[in-house]
């Protein structure tokens, strides 16, 4: 009975270090920095373009914080979304540390469809939110140039960052070729 007690606590030793190993390497992974970045990065975004959306500007404080800080955990969703499309096409979850010029459109095409998609739905059926009269708008679909351009200015920042982040932990992985 004592020795299945101490095998007990053992196995539960061994599978908690994994868990704890598992949690360790956690910020080295490509995934955690792809969402810890563009959830900073975006985050700004969403505050400095409050004035172009109805109504943002006039609402109390903690309001347009939480609708901020809603918006960003999407936006970071996106972009793990748009690493992981371009991981399963790259047959690769390294390729962001040696982006290719497919990988870098697959990235932002599908961040910026995703992000098309959800404005035009948030904006149009579902009611979510509405643009002020100071968005800039594109033409026909109608959709925010704001949305748009966040798409095409940060995700760049975010591969830098990603790469700075976690290089030291896959240097030995062998080069990609440039397609």
């Amino acid at each position: 009975m004592a020795d299945d007690a101490a095998i007990h606590f053992q196995e539960r030793g061994v599978k908690k270090l994994r868990n704890a190993r598992w949690l360790a390497g956690l910020p080295n992974t490509p995934e955690f920095s792809v969402l810890v970045f563009s959830f900073l990065l975006n985050l700004a975004w969403e505050y400095w373009q409050v004035p172009f959306f109805r109504g943002m500007a006039d609402q109390p404080h903690w309001v347009g914080v939480k609708a901020c800080t809603l918006a960003t955990f999407g936006d970071a969703g996106i972009a793990l979304a748009a690493f992981w499309v371009t991981a399963i096409v790259a047959r690769d979850r390294g390729w962001i540390l040696r982006p290719n010029r497919l990988d870098i459109a697959i990235f932002l095409g599908v961040g910026a469809a995703v992000t098309m998609l959800f404005e035009a739905l948030a904006t149009g059926m579902f009611q979510r939110w509405a643009y002020s009269d100071a968005m800039p708008r594109l033409p026909i679909i109608g959709t925010g140039l704001l949305p748009l351009l966040q798409w095409l200015a940060i995700p760049p920042l975010v591969l830098w960052f990603v790469r700075r982040q976690i290089a030291p932990a896959y240097r030995e992985q062998p080069e990609r070729k440039e397609t």
